[in-house]
């Protein structure tokens, strides 16, 4: 379950305009996300506190594929970004660093920034508790939940790895 306050934002939100190209010979996580959205909203670090929702209308995280984006929004401490519709390198970028994405058109009609949302992922659910409102997302498929549960796709593979690796010792010791 994911609650946090929306920051919330237009069409077209694009790679650009969440991690700034002047950004891009920075590696550190946390570098980034001192500058996230900074080019479409200076105070965005400023307001943005742990488990925070980013809600847009459509085609979020368009542009260039670079994966600096998504890095930027999850160590900003955003916990999930709603839209209409997403750039399809932008969302799995960010399946792939175990940021969730969910689309939901009605959600972010009904959202205004400063609402408090509630997720959850397994079923898809969107409660707007300031609205008193739920909304549907389409939930991952079991593969994508578990690389999100993981906190990213390096992080799934390692655990799948440890656990064949451990079931292949346990065969060893059974033989």
């Amino acid at each position: 379950m994911l609650k946090g306050r929306v920051h919330k934002y237009g069409a077209n939100v694009d790679t650009d305009a969440i991690i700034p190209a002047r950004y891009l010979n920075v590696s550190d996580p946390y570098e980034l996300a001192r500058h996230c959205m900074e080019d479409i909203d200076l105070d965005f670090v400023k307001k943005a506190k742990p488990g925070d929702i980013i809600v847009a209308t459509t085609n979020f995280g368009c542009g260039s594929s670079r994966e600096h984006a998504p890095i930027a929004i999850k160590a900003s401490g955003v916990s999930a970004v709603i839209a209409g519709s997403f750039a399809r390198i932008f969302f799995r970028n960010a399946i792939n660093i175990g940021l969730p994405l969910l689309e939901s058109p009605e959600a972010v009609e009904a959202a205004d920034a400063g609402d408090e949302l509630e997720i959850d992922l397994d079923s898809g659910t969107i409660n707007n508790l300031t609205k008193g409102k739920t909304f549907r997302a389409s939930a991952y498929p079991v593969f994508m939940s578990g690389i999100i549960r993981a906190g990213g796709l390096i992080e799934y593979t390692r655990e799948r790895l440890k656990n064949i690796s451990a079931g292949a010792a346990k065969t060893t010791k059974d033989a």
